[in-house]
């Protein structure tokens, strides 16, 4: 299991800054408003059973649990998958994880889909709203989260829109 936990931190990382927690709006075509939220996370994986028990497998299964803070305030619960070899340094991962909290003061929840590679000369991780997932403030809810490790510390900034109220 100790390579799957590199995995996922190798894979949710990408390099930069991490500076300054803010957000901006403007207004967009139609009846959404994109915005940009950033902060912090912390984050804590566990080892889950996985249903393939083959040793050669090359598969782990562990469980997601967050806490945000900055412009998202909230937790999260999730599951991630992750294959190959990150010693080797080639594998990749999917998760979904369920975000429940406040977005710009808006309660509610949504989804985020995880999807991550990696090779010895590169690293591509997706995250994005899951379509029809958001609820209570949050409903109709669309966007892509990017993440940064520096220095240990975790950064999200999460670019999403939301229809305008009434």
């Amino acid at each position: 299991m100790a390579l799957v936990f590199s995995l996922a931190v190798v894979l949710c990382a990408t390099p930069g800054s991490g500076q300054g927690i803010a957000m901006q709006t403007e207004a967009v075509e139609g009846t959404l408003t994109t915005m940009r939220a950033k902060g912090t996370f912390e984050v804590k994986l566990s080892p889950l059973e996985t249903y393939n028990q083959s040793a050669d497998a090359k598969i782990g299964r562990m469980s997601i649990d967050k806490t945000f803070a900055g412009d998202l305030v909230g937790t999260s619960q999730g599951e991630m998958l992750s294959g190959g070899s990150p010693a080797e340094g080639s594998a990749g991962y999917v998760a979904i994880e369920r975000v429940t909290g406040a977005l710009q003061g808006r309660s509610g929840s949504f989804l985020l889909q995880h999807s991550g590679t990696m090779t010895p000369t590169s690293q591509k991780t997706t995250i994005t709203v899951v379509p029809g997932s958001g609820t209570g403030e949050l409903e109709g809810i669309a966007g892509t989260m990017s993440i940064e490790i520096e220095d240990g510390k975790h950064f999200y900034d999460f670019e999403y829109a939301l229809p305008s109220g009434p």
